[in-house]
C-alpha cells in the first residue's frame, strides 16, 4: 500500500515538471503578434518592403499589408479592423469624426515620406514637358484638348492623334489629389477616362498604349514609359520628377504620405512607426523611389 502510494506521488511529480517544461522552457514557441497594415496602392509596394525588413529584425511581429487605395485603408481605419492605414492624401474632417464615433479614438497622422507625381507617355512619344494647365485641358470636364497635335507635336505612332486618359478609380487618394492639384478643390474630371484600380496598372497600360497619358508615383516608372517635365504655368521653366526637386519644390506635383494610427499608437505598433521614421526605414523609402522624411 505505502509503495503504490509513493509510486502515485512520483508520477505525479513529473507529470507536473513536464508541464512546466512546455510553458517555460526554450522549446515554447513565443506566439506571434500581427499588425494590420491597408490603404494606398501608391504605397502598398513601400509598405511591403518596410514589413519584409522589419520581420527580419522582429521575427514575433508579423505586419499584414493590403492595398485597395487610401479611402480602403481610411474605411478599414474607421471601422476599427486595421491597426495603421496608409494614404496618399490626409484624411477628410468626416473621415476623422466618423473614426472617433464609430471607435472612441482620434486618427493620428504620421508623415513617412513624400512622392513626386508623375505624368507618363509612352517611350516613343516625343513630348517632354507639359504644364498645370494643359493637364487640366486634357482631364478637366472643361477641357478642351483631345488631340496630340494640339500640343505641337507630330506623333506617329499614335495613328489617331487621340488623347487616351489613363486614370485612377475616385476611391483613390492619388486621384483625389491629381484632380486637386491641377483642378483645384472644386473641379472635377471629365468622363471617358480608363480608370484603373493600381498605380503599376497606370504605368503598365501607358507603356502598351502608344496614344496614352497616365500619372502614378514616380517609383513606378519603367524603360517601357517616359515621365513628363511639369511646369506650373505655360512658358514657365519646367521640372521633373525626382527627390531634388520634390524637396527644393520646384515640381509643382508632390506630396505627402502618410500613415494613421486610431489614437496615440502605443506597443508593437508604436515601435514600428518609430522604426518606419528611423534612419533605417527612411532609407527603404529612398531605396523604393520615394522621397525620405528628415530623420533625427
Amino acid at each position: 500500500m505505502s509503495f503504490l502510494l509513493v509510486l502515485s506521488l512520483f508520477l505525479v511529480s513529473c507529470s507536473k515538471k513536464d508541464e512546466s517544461s512546455l510553458s517555460n522552457g526554450s522549446s515554447t514557441k513565443e506566439e506571434k503578434v500581427t499588425i494590420q497594415n491597408a490603404g494606398s496602392d501608391t504605397m502598398v509596394n513601400l509598405a511591403q518592403a518596410w514589413a519584409e525588413s522589419y520581420a527580419s529584425l522582429e521575427q514575433k511581429i508579423s505586419v499584414e499589408v493590403s492595398g485597395g487605395g487610401s479611402g480602403t485603408g481610411i474605411a478599414a481605419l474607421i471601422n476599427g479592423t486595421v491597426d495603421i492605414a496608409n494614404c496618399s492624401r490626409s484624411m477628410k474632417p468626416s473621415e476623422i469624426e466618423k473614426a472617433v464615433q464609430n471607435t472612441g479614438k482620434e486618427p493620428k497622422e504620421f508623415i513617412v515620406g513624400f512622392d513626386a507625381l508623375a505624368v507618363y507617355v509612352h517611350k516613343e512619344n516625343p513630348l517632354e514637358k507639359i504644364s498645370l494647365q494643359q493637364l487640366a485641358d486634357i482631364y478637366g470636364e472643361q477641357g478642351q484638348m483631345t488631340t496630340w497635335s494640339k500640343l505641337d507635336i507630330q506623333y506617329a505612332a499614335c495613328k489617331s492623334d487621340e488623347i487616351i486618359r489613363v486614370s485612377r478609380q475616385s476611391n483613390s487618394g492619388t486621384y483625389v489629389y491629381f484632380r486637386e492639384a491641377i483642378l483645384g478643390k472644386t473641379g472635377d474630371f471629365k468622363l471617358g477616362s480608363r480608370d484603373l484600380h493600381g498605380s503599376k496598372d497606370v504605368v503598365e497600360l501607358v507603356a502598351n498604349t502608344p496614344c496614352a497619358i497616365g500619372y502614378s508615383g514616380m517609383g513606378y516608372a519603367t524603360d517601357h514609359v517616359k515621365m513628363l517635365k511639369v511646369s506650373k504655368k505655360d512658358g514657365e521653366q519646367a521640372a521633373g520628377p525626382s527627390v531634388e526637386n520634390t524637396l527644393n519644390g520646384t515640381y509643382p506635383i508632390a506630396r505627402p504620405l502618410y500613415i494613421y494610427s486610431l489614437g496615440e499608437p502605443s506597443g508593437d505598433v508604436k515601435k514600428y512607426l518609430d522604426w518606419i521614421l528611423s534612419e533605417t526605414g527612411q532609407s527603404i523609402v529612398s531605396k523604393s523611389g520615394y522621397v525620405p522624411v528628415e530623420t533625427k
